[in-house]
């Protein structure tokens, strides 16, 4: 069998996996949820063991000591991996939810129920953990999903992929319900962005290379954010030591993730009593500033910024920091930069945190909170699968409901059109 082939016969098999989840009751899932995580905690040497073979060849390839990290599975990510089953299985379903019903002067009761999209295409990088991770959220939201992991974590994700298979069997669901594709051929990916007649999703999780590959060569529409050029702005009402914990938590507290603070924005008003001390604390923790003109004349001894700093997602202990007139120059600099990930504003005015919560146009925006709150779990979401900044059809972190959608039911006592 080709590789064209298998992928075509996979997404077959996760088309009809899929109507058999699309009735599948909570009970029959959150069982097949816990069962997985009972199964992982058995069989952790089993999965060590392939882990060791991706790990062996990571090094003969000589990746990167960040890439082989995040390829590594110890029994703390087998721990992790057990609790986000629990934790999913313990969501509300959003499956069969009436989500609005009112009723038309002819009598008809119109609502809306939300259904799950029906095969998820999963693309992704590294983490092997992502593989339960995405699984366990398109099962609870009644998706079959096609897992395509990168090529270095193939024998991690075969083995995972066959204990979640197993205990999809085991309680009476269809094991094909998640798939991993078993290849570390780049034409996969290509074969499987054509399947428009078998996915309905294709949600791409790495590197903006990766992305932008899935977005350009897709059939399917993608759910994606290329990456996330975060900003905070402290305007001029702000309470300045909240400014600072705040400032420095979006940037240090782990600055190689996609919602760690790129640049600063500071009101000219507030700049010289705030910048001086937030640079020293920034420059015991390591970063490296990089300012505009008037950051310049502040901070005399800090790299000048480039035009190319502030569309920059250094995902580092790098920031770029540009004093502005107002909170309008703010807004344009981030509509004009920014990536519709994450912003916040840093103010003790009403007014102006409404107007920013109004004219910011990214997927999640914060008043006086870190940027690093814009995560599924930190939101109440539970999980997420990822952060969507497409708009269509959801928008930010994507938990369980974001993988459904709705459809309108309605119910008659015997009306007819006339």
């Amino acid at each position: 069998m080709s590789l064209q082939e298998l992928i075509r016969d996979m997404g077959r098999e996760a088309r009809n996996a899929s109507k058999a989840l699309r009735i599948a009751d909570t009970k029959q899932k959150d069982t097949a949820l816990r069962l997985m995580a009972e199964l992982l905690d058995s069989r952790r040497k089993e999965i060590v063991l392939e882990n060791t073979k991706d790990l062996d060849q990571a090094r003969k390839a000589n990746l990167s000591t960040a890439m082989i990290d995040r390829l590594t599975i110890t029994e703390a990510v087998i721990d992790g991996m057990i609790q986000a089953l629990q934790e999913v299985a313990a969501l509300p379903d959003p499956v069969g939810q009436v989500t609005s019903m009112w009723k038309r002067p002819n009598g008809l009761m119109v609502g809306r129920m939300r259904i799950p999209l029906g095969v998820i295409g999963f693309i992704y990088e590294s983490r092997p953990n992502v593989t339960v991770d995405a699984a366990s959220l398109c099962l609870k939201s009644g998706n079959a999903v096609i897992l395509k992991g990168g090529s270095e974590a193939l024998n991690s994700n075969l083995m995972l992929a066959s204990i979640l298979e197993q205990a999809l069997q085991n309680s009476g669901l269809p094991s094909k319900a998640v798939q991993v594709v078993p290849s570390t051929d780049r034409e996969a990916v290509k074969f499987l962005l054509q399947m428009d007649d078998s996915i309905d999703l294709v949600i791409p999780r790495g590197g903006e290379g990766l992305i932008r590959f899935v977005a350009e060569n897709s059939r399917i529409p993608v759910l994606r954010h290329y990456k996330g050029v975060c900003h905070v702005y402290v305007d001029e009402s702000a309470d300045l030591g909240m400014a600072q914990e705040i400032c420095f938590n979006a940037k240090v507290q782990r600055p190689g993730v996609c919602n760690a603070m790129e640049t600063l924005l500071v009101h000219q008003a507030i700049s010289r009593q705030f910048l001086p001390p937030m640079y020293e604390r920034f420059k015991n923790a390591g970063v490296e500033l990089r300012g505009c003109e008037k950051t310049l004349e502040i901070l005399k001894d800090i790299v000048p910024a480039t035009d190319q700093d502030w569309h920059e997602e250094y995902l580092d202990l790098i920031l770029a920091v540009k004093i502005v007139s107002n909170m309008e120059e703010a807004i344009d600099h981030i509509d004009r930069y920014g990536s519709n990930h994450t912003e916040a504003i840093i103010t003790s005015d009403y007014q102006r945190a409404q107007r920013f919560l109004a004219e910011t146009d990214s997927s999640v925006v914060l008043v006086n909170a870190s940027t690093r709150f814009n995560d599924g779990g930190q939101l109440g979401l539970g999980s997420e699968i990822g952060i969507n900044t497409s708009k269509l059809h959801a928008f930010g972190p994507m938990g369980l409901e974001e993988l459904t959608t709705t459809k309108f039911i309605v119910f008659g006592n015997g009306q007819i059109r006339t």
